[in-house]
């Protein structure tokens, strides 16, 4: 039996009048991309151009790429559960501990969004068009999926065409990754891809044309670490090719999976390679970069990173509460975080990619795209989970007015001290006086004042066109 009558690609149908004479291409739900308009939560979003619909059933493919940004696999639910302590490390009572949580399905007001949907949502906050690569079942998880991802005008191509039912049902599941915050506010992870020699959806075994097409139709193809724990090496890899062959630039962060995947199958092990040979963008956090490279500072290792790669454009590295530094062939910027009332940092990174990938396709300074990545970063972590509850753009804003920054000085000082580095470094400052010949300060209003004018702008649009 063909899998796609257990799972079609998506749940909702077309118009009619969306629906000309050649049926068999690709159809994604329509959304209408917005130059500033509002989102369906209220909220205002960037002013971003291109119109129109990305492919379509009956709506023939246009070579032009009209999508800002898809992601690749790693699509879930999160179940966020408040719990007196977290899951032990050993496999077998972490086993024992998840299948207690899920003999019982968990009162709907505890589901989220999870995965790379928070990152689709931060994107689309933005003004970004999205759209997701991947594989959701046919149950009340994956109808929740669809529903959130529709409501924040996110569009999915799903990952089953061609393949066959052959697996048992549950292996045909939406992903659930329970997150678990004990007392300390201390996170805890589990899913069923962590006790799974296979990846999750073993069962796809190639990219559909749907895949491809959608990818080809795209200006990036975000990819992560956690997209191992569903696809198999060979389908990431393969999706690289395509988005090389397409001229769709690759962002790749391989996460807290980084290091596993180092020390992993031969395959994992090919496609972490191609991967940081072969993306565009690298984003790291700074411990992600010294487990990869042996160099404990950042500057440094993102530098080795860049070095290695072929076609790297930019490495990016996240240090937290710190900040964030963006490493290019001729100059590092850096920008110091925003101080915040942290309530809940999961889904930050998430957000803080988006704004890099906004950054990215607009030619943002890339001073100004880090500003804008540790905004949108930071705001998400004043609220409480990811996925619906990530930033809105009018949180982003009032963060960059009030532009309450963590400066260190010595931070930044220690980074560069005793190294010999040739590259032209930009430091995020307050003040314009450049005490060091190594730095050159770029004063924090001007770029918060270039951010605010284009943000503004397009809320103003927004509220004219509504």
């Amino acid at each position: 039996m063909a899998l796609q009558t257990l799972n079609p690609p998506i749940s909702w149908k077309p118009k009619q009048e969306l629906m000309p004479e050649d049926r068999h291409l690709l159809w994604l739900p329509p959304r209408r991309l917005l130059a500033g308009g509002m989102s369906r939560r209220g909220g205002c979003r960037a002013a971003v151009g291109n119109g129109g619909f990305v492919g379509g059933e009956g709506i023939k493919v246009r070579t032009k790429k009209d999508v800002d940004l898809a992601t690749l696999g790693n699509l879930c639910v999160d179940i966020v559960l408040n719990v007196p302590s977290l899951p032990p490390s050993q496999r077998d009572e972490r086993k024992a501990y998840m299948d207690r949580l899920a003999a019982s399905s968990p009162d709907k007001k505890f589901w989220e969004a999870g995965g790379n949907c928070n990152l689709a949502i931060a994107a689309a906050r933005l003004g970004l068009s999205c759209i997701t690569l991947g594989h959701v079942g046919e149950e009340i998880y994956g109808n929740f999926l669809l529903d959130v991802l529709q409501n924040e005008s996110i569009r999915i191509v799903g990952m089953n065409e061609n393949a066959e039912a052959t697996a048992p049902k549950d292996a045909y599941e939406t992903l659930l990754c329970w997150v678990l915050v004990d007392p300390f506010q201390k996170h805890g992870f589990c899913s069923r891809a962590d006790f799974s020699e296979d990846p999750a959806f073993y069962w796809i075994n190639k990219l559909s044309r749907r895949v491809k097409m959608a990818i080809q139709q795209s200006k990036i193809l975000f990819c992560n670490g956690y997209s191992f724990d569903e696809l198999s090496p060979d389908v990431i890899i393969s999706a690289l090719d395509c988005a090389i062959d397409a001229g769709t630039a690759t962002f790749f962060d391989p996460g807290p999976r980084g290091r596993t995947l180092s020390h992993g199958s031969p395959g994992q092990r090919r496609a972490l390679e191609s991967f940081l040979k072969y993306s565009d963008v690298l984003l790291l956090t700074s411990e992600e970069a010294l487990s990869l490279t042996g160099i404990a500072n950042p500057i440094l290792a993102g530098q080795e990173l860049l070095r290695k790669g072929v076609r790297t454009k930019w490495v990016v590295i996240k240090m937290g509460s710190k900040g964030s530094v963006l490493i290019d062939k001729s100059v590092i910027s850096c920008a110091p975080a925003f101080k915040v009332n942290v309530v809940d940092t999961v889904g930050c990174g998430d957000s803080f990619t988006a704004a890099i990938a906004f950054g990215y396709l607009h030619n943002m300074p890339a001073v100004n795209t880090l500003v804008l990545a540790n905004a949108v970063g930071a705001a998400t972590a004043t609220g409480c989970g990811a996925g619906r509850n990530v930033a809105h753009l009018e949180k982003v804003l009032e963060l960059l007015k009030r532009s309450h920054l963590n400066e260190d000085d010595n931070l930044w000082s220690d980074l560069l001290e005793g190294n010999s580095l040739d590259s032209q470094v930009l430091l995020l400052s307050k003040t314009s006086i450049n005490r060091c010949d190594r730095l050159v300060r770029i004063p924090t209003s001007d770029v918060v004042s270039e951010l605010l004018h284009m943000f503004e702008a397009a809320c103003k649009r927004s509220v004219l066109q509504t």
